[in-house]
């Protein structure tokens, strides 16, 4: 067996999936360290790991997110925000990462170092010491792959392939204008790298992320991620990982009304971007009322979700039930459509169980995650984080009425059955020892 870290910037959506591969990695029997957050301490010691805490100057508080970052508040979603949070939350910590993990493989010297693709300070390891002087770097890509190509427009543009001579054209004007506006950033994070000793290579950043590690295991499959012909070998499409369900949740009175006539959508805006609900909860609610045909369950992802949608709307329709916490490994097998804000892992989850979705996607990856369920035609694109009641309320019928989205949703989750992440990683840690 082997000695292993983990590590993930401390943000749920980034260290969900990294304790999830922690815990099977444990229960293969390799012994391993997680560098994290100092708020998941728990959950990683959970795992049967042994948790390090980032250094303060790496560890923030993402429920809290502008108050740690001030300014971003104040920055609209989109390449400007985008911009704000590659230099502050992902390249500013990078020496601290590093350090973190010098200091960490000096009293445990692990074989490899597994950790989320924002993780930067695997990137200045790997740069930094030759192959044979390091652990292998095993980087997880928990969004959307960020990789440039001739085959697709820069990351962020929210674009989808456009075949033919047109396509390419497009892309290369658009991939050139990118690489013209992010070299300022690029720079900095050059000198920021150099500064512990790394040298970053030239070309986009994006570039360097999923190239830069010995494997780069994107938790996809090929189906739901655009082509690239000159994507590196070390990118590897492995499955998204499985709904990790909260152990004796009790089940809400009405769950037996999933099982009537009635269609079935369920509303959710995930467990983290879910302090406002007038973004997306109280529109779908609004758009979906008081409707015969149509049970709609509004998944809040906090105990006083249900109160605070009360009382934004006045009363819940006579149709509508909410709840905070719900198992959707159990809710979704109900469930004729998810409307979500996007999250990676939440549209995966309804993918696998053959869900089509409406997406209202405006901060952060989400626009590109909204993109992808349009491309592949398993779902709508509403292309705003804050869509109205009538645009939701067609959204939703064209999702119910076409028997498309269904039937391509079907086709995503056979694809997804056929992929077993956790196994194709256990498998390369192995060869690794």
């Amino acid at each position: 067996m082997s000695r292993l870290i983990t590590a993930a910037m401390p943000a749920h959506g980034h260290t969900t999936p990294l304790l999830a591969i922690t815990a099977d990695l444990v229960a293969r029997g390799h012994e391993v360290v997680f560098l994290g957050g100092a708020r998941f301490a728990e959950a990683a010691e959970a795992t049967g790991a042994r948790f390090v805490a980032l250094p303060p100057e790496a560890d923030f508080d993402d429920r809290r997110i502008n108050d740690h970052f001030p300014g971003r508040a104040d920055l609209p979603p989109g390449p400007q925000r985008l911009a704000f949070d590659a230099r502050n939350i992902f390249i500013d910590p990078v020496p601290a990462q590093y350090r973190a993990l010098r200091a960490l493989l000096a009293e445990f010297p692990a074989t490899a170092v597994l950790g989320d693709c924002f993780f930067h300070g695997m990137l200045a390891l790997a740069l930094a010491h030759p192959r044979d002087e390091r652990p292998a770097v095993l980087s997880i890509g928990v969004a959307p792959p960020m990789l440039p190509s001739v085959d697709t427009a820069p990351f962020g543009l929210a674009l989808p392939p456009l075949p033919g001579p047109a396509g390419l054209a497009r892309n290369q004007e658009l991939n050139a204008e990118a690489a013209q506006r992010g070299e300022p950033l690029r720079q900095y994070a050059a000198e920021v790298f150099a500064g512990v000793g790394a040298t970053l290579p030239p070309g986009p950043r994006a570039d360097t992320a999923v190239r830069v590690p010995d494997h780069y295991l994107q938790l996809t499959v090929p189906g739901f991620e655009y082509p690239r012909s000159d994507a590196p070998a070390s990118l590897r499409y492995i499955g998204a990982l499985p709904q990790q369900s909260r152990g004796g949740t009790e089940l809400p009175d009405w769950w037996s009304d999933l099982t009537d006539a009635r269609s079935v959508a369920v509303v959710t805006q995930g467990t983290l971007a879910n302090d406002d609900p007038t973004e997306l909860l109280v529109p779908a609610v609004r758009a979906l009322a008081n409707r015969a045909d149509l049970l709609v369950v509004a998944a809040t992802g906090r105990p006083d979700g249900p109160e605070l949608l009360t009382e934004a709307l006045g009363e819940l329709p006579s149709n509508v039930r909410a709840a905070g916490y719900l198992p959707f490994d159990r809710l979704l097998p109900h469930a004729d459509v998810l409307i979500s804000n996007g999250g990676y892992g939440g549209v995966h989850t309804a993918l696998a169980h053959g869900v089509p979705l409406v997406v209202a996607g405006g901060s952060e990856d989400k626009p590109e995650v909204a993109a992808r369920v349009a491309w592949r035609g398993v779902g709508v694109d509403l292309r705003t984080g804050r869509p109205g009641e009538a645009e939701l309320r067609e959204a939703v019928e064209r999702v119910l009425g076409d028997p498309g989205y269904r039937s391509a949703a079907g086709e995503l989750a056979t694809e997804l059955a056929a992929h077993q992440p956790l196994a194709a990683i256990a498998e390369l840690v192995d060869t690794l020892g």
